[in-house]
């Protein structure tokens, strides 16, 4: 299972269309801008279920989703083709990261203030350090500093490969480094209870992501990253730390956000410019829309947290059943739907997800085009609205929140007929009325 979902500049940056390789073209009218990719790949993974009875439908956020081998025993596949979300595990010290120190030189790839060799490692390695503990410090979740171990150099060239280690490479060549490719994240996770990929432990968790590296284009001359300390100084450069954030969510399990205000929203900032505020001492996750922190609480969450417990629930249907596509059978309502949760004292938007399937074990999805908005703040009002992706987020650019629900023997030889489904195109033709 291979796909590509792509992030590029803001609306007002560049307006795009994807085509069906995969790529956005350029908007010769404007500057070159780059996109950086999230990438997952089949290897013996997919995603996890915490296995129960209980239905489950599209819940806040898009993920990185997977369905259980089901061709496997249940004690190492659960018996459920239920979608389960990809998840690092949160224990003490259990998500490491290392850096290859290998950095691009023709082009120079990392741009930092002090230009000293000693310097710039340090400078580089301050700026990983500061991003993984964004995603540390949001409240509510299991994932807190002490689960993650202080980032480690190589100075392997090749450091990024299935090796069960998550590596961070600025100098790596991939064939996924296409024409407007500015980064991207390779995330390999486990779809039965045992599996490993090189060093990694064996899963003890289905949808345990045993490796996930993220690569920076060192290839192409018109792409330079510069730390925050640099970019004052280089405004053709990338923000090395808006990107490095944005790739750090894919390796959490993160798909991509319509949301223009997220930090997994699927457009880069523009060369010379940083994605919201940087972090500070005050307020580490400064750079996380509410959007984020929510998804963070529903991959991670705190058995503890008596704040945001909030659900909002509901079906998006067609006016006229006839409406809906023939093929796939079983389709009822609109799938691929965007359903936003919108704060009323605020106007910020706190959840949103893409709408239009539920599930209940031994599965498979159904595609009903049922939402379910979890981990919302309690004693607050919401606006709830549905709306197609029709704009500059395509669906085709959250692709692994929703090409991933369902398995077949079309795709999966072997697959048990009762448990194989067939994802049917998302819905970008439709408006909508509240009831």
């Amino acid at each position: 299972m291979f796909t590509l979902s792509l992030e590029g500049p803001p609306l007002s940056q560049w307006i795009e269309t994807q085509n069906e390789n995969g790529n956005l073209p350029v908007n010769n009218s404007m500057q070159k801008q780059k996109i950086a990719t999230s990438t997952k790949i089949l290897a013996i993974a997919l995603a996890a279920i915490y296995v129960s009875a209980t239905a489950q439908s599209a819940a806040g956020y898009a993920f990185n989703q997977i369905v259980p081998d089901v061709r496997q025993p249940v004690a190492i596949s659960g018996g459920s083709a239920c979608p389960v979300r990809a998840h690092q595990l949160t224990a003490a010290s259990s998500l490491s990261v290392r850096w290859s120190t290998t950095l691009g030189t023709n082009p120079v790839s990392i741009l930092t203030q002090n230009q000293t060799a000693a310097a710039r490692l340090t400078e580089i390695e301050q700026v990983i350090t500061q991003s993984l503990a964004v995603w540390t410090a949001v409240p509510g979740t299991t994932l807190i500093p002490a689960t993650v171990t202080t980032p480690q150099r190589t100075a392997t060239q090749n450091a990024c490969g299935s090796d069960g280690l998550n590596s961070i490479c600025f100098d790596q060549a991939d064939m996924a480094f296409t024409p407007g490719v500015l980064a991207f994240t390779r995330v390999i996770t486990s779809d039965a209870l045992g599996e490993q990929i090189g060093s990694s432990p064996a899963a003890t968790q289905l949808g345990q992501i045993l490796d996930a590296d993220i690569y920076f284009d060192p290839t192409d001359a018109q792409v330079t990253f510069a730390t925050p300390a640099a970019l004052p100084t280089s405004p053709k450069a990338y923000d090395l730390q808006s990107v490095l954030t944005h790739e750090l969510g894919h390796s959490l399990g993160f798909s991509h956000s319509a949301v223009w205000s997220a930090m997994m929203y699927p457009y880069a900032p523009a060369p010379g410019t940083f994605n919201g505020p940087r972090p500070s001492l005050q307020q580490l996750d400064a750079p996380l829309g509410d959007d984020d922190r929510t998804g963070l609480r529903i991959l991670y969450p705190d058995p503890a947290d008596i704040v945001n417990l909030g659900i909002i629930t509901g079906h998006v249907l067609p006016a006229n059943p006839l409406s809906l596509p023939l093929s796939p059978p079983g389709v009822s309502g609109i799938f691929g739907a965007h359903v936003v949760a919108v704060d009323q004292s605020s106007g910020a938007v706190i959840a949103a997800t893409l709408a239009g399937w539920s599930c209940a074990a031994p599965g498979p999805a159904q595609f009903d085009g049922a939402y379910e908005l979890d981990h919302l703040p309690i004693n607050r009002v919401y606006t709830v609205y549905a709306e197609p992706l029709n704009g500059v987020v395509a669906p085709a650019q959250i692709t692994p929140a929703i090409a991933t629900l369902c398995r077949n023997p079309a795709t999966d030889p072997g697959w048990p007929p009762l448990q194989a489904c067939v994802v049917p195109a998302s819905n970008t033709s439709f408006t909508t009325r509240s009831r």
